[in-house]
């Protein structure tokens, strides 16, 4: 029996009547989830299907398939409700699903072009099953696998993470020991959780400490649509659903910050926010901090089952991502680039990608780890660029002094061999603020944090935010800095025509 089974059934047993799982109208104790882990387990089992997609909103029901299929040795995919058409097509056919359960079969059938044939899983809840036509060929996959992640990657097809049941239960063992789950915990989903990282550690930990996790659909927590977000709803329900732990992207940090800022109430109960998926400015760090919120920056990445690193209670230092995870092996090139092992993934579906030899996986990312432990990042490997004069910047370090600006929502910088550097700036409309006047000292305000090689020299306004919809931003915060370029950069050609 897996690790995480094994929790669910000493919970059952010794805390029967306690909740595991809870959404806006339902609810169950972990005996009742127990119970229909079973019974949804012997559909699957009968049903023949052997690769399972899940594309649904957040509920109860996403997490009982997500906990059948993984105690089923199941193959589950879940499919992000926030990729193209494209990016889910790609994702079903890669991964040559059987089937696929979701709250939306309608618009499922229109993405298949009809191809499909719908059913009911009497223990699904409100999820219906849509069997998929039989396909010519099913793509071998690395041994182990349980889960395929898929991320956007920095091409238009996403690439599946293979993960196998061990890495992930691994990951959230370690993430319940050092946030010190409890079982009074009540951690509220704010991120979808076909998202790794909100998977693991919004499900699998509170699972395993016994405690509760709380599951509102997503327009709930005020995340509508692929990035627009309801700040107010976000605060009310982490009030309301009396939230002790949640995951944040910094940009729900943010958010939450400028609502308490401007008047609102911290919310009380909270003990534990984890925050990553993007570098996170350390004055907002500071300003969250300056409010009492409990927030700790991590880092990680779908390569090694979502976290490898994060900032704890009693284990925190301002700068870093925190000591490495327990179970995590560290090792770093000459290059500063960041080694991982301990619970990587399997490989890429159908490249040749995978692991080395001893079992570490190569991040991308640079950093070192100090004295006392903590892990340090210096930004990406790829993303580093030279300017004409010969510095080395991270644009990531930049953009955090510029986004740190209330009036800036997000930024991308370049400058790879030029005199000076560009931003391409999404402003925040603020109440009573005129952004034209307000950017220029921002960014002004930003450059005088920045040595001269690393300050803006210009900048130009985005036409939209970048987000996953429109494919300038990964699933998980990241920029897509290429394909930003290639939609900006006539205009930032012309602007390195002009004399500063």
């Amino acid at each position: 029996m897996s690790t995480l089974s094994q929790a669910l059934a000493n919970h059952a047993q010794s805390r029967p009547d306690a909740i595991a799982l809870q959404g806006p109208a339902d609810a169950l104790s972990y005996q009742a989830l127990a119970d229909r882990l079973e019974k949804l387990r012997a559909e699957l089992a009968s049903s023949g299907i052997r690769r399972l997609g899940l594309l649904a909103d957040n509920s109860v029901d996403w997490a009982v398939a997500d906990l059948a299929a993984l105690s089923g040795g199941l193959l589950l995919v879940p499919l992000p409700p926030f990729f193209s058409p494209q990016q889910l097509l790609h994702a079903i056919r890669n991964s040559g699903l059987d089937a696929i359960l979701s709250d939306q079969p309608e618009q499922v059938l229109t993405l298949l072009g009809g191809q499909g044939q719908r059913s009911r899983l009497q223990h699904a809840g409100r999820l219906e099953l849509i069997r998929l036509p039989a396909s010519a060929s099913t793509p071998a996959l690395p041994p182990h696998t349980a889960k395929i992640t898929y991320t956007s990657g920095t091409t238009g097809n996403p690439k599946g993470v293979c993960l196998s049941r061990e890495a992930m239960e691994t990951v959230a063992q370690s993430l319940a020991q050092v946030s010190q789950a409890v079982p009074q915990d009540r951690h509220l989903c704010l991120l979808p959780l076909s998202t790794l990282l909100e998977n693991i550690g919004g499900i699998y930990v509170p699972l395993l400490a016994g405690a509760t996790a709380v599951i509102p659909p997503l327009a709930q927590v005020g995340l509508r649509g692929a990035a627009a977000l309801d700040i107010p709803t976000m605060v009310h329900a982490l009030h309301v659903n009396r939230a002790s732990s949640a995951i944040m992207v910094p940009q729900l940090l943010h958010a939450l910050v400028a609502a308490i800022a401007q008047g609102a109430p911290a919310p009380a109960a909270l003990r534990f926010v984890a925050v990553g998926g993007a570098p996170v400015s350390p004055s907002l760090l500071a300003q969250a901090q300056h409010f009492g919120l409990p927030i700790f920056e991590g880092y990680g990445l779908s390569e090694c089952a979502s976290v490898v690193a994060v900032n704890a209670p009693g284990a925190r230092k301002p700068g870093s991502v925190g000591k490495p995870l327990p179970h995590v092996r560290l090792k770093f090139a000459a290059d500063s680039e960041i080694y991982a092992g301990g619970a990587v993934f399997e490989g890429y579906l159908g490249l040749d990608e995978k692991p080395d030899a001893e079992g570490f996986w190569a991040t991308g990312d640079t950093g070192h780890l100090d004295d006392e432990g903590y892990l340090h990042l210096t930004g990406r490997k790829k993303n580093m660029f030279i300017t004409s004069f010969g510095r080395n910047v991270a644009p990531e370090w930049v953009e955090r002094e510029l986004t740190i600006q209330p009036v800036i929502a997000q930024a991308m910088v370049y400058g790879e061999a030029r005199p000076w550097n560009v931003a391409i700036i999404v402003p925040r409309p603020l109440p009573g603020v005129d952004l034209a006047q307000a950017l220029p000292l921002a960014i002004a305000a930003a450059n005088q944090s920045l040595p001269d090689y690393a300050r803006i020299g210009k900048w130009l306004i985005a036409s939209a935010p970048f987000t996953p919809q429109n494919n300038l931003l990964t699933a998980n915060g990241r920029l897509r800095r290429a394909e930003i370029l290639t939609q900006y950069g006539q205009t930032v050609d012309q602007l390195y025509e002009e004399r500063i």
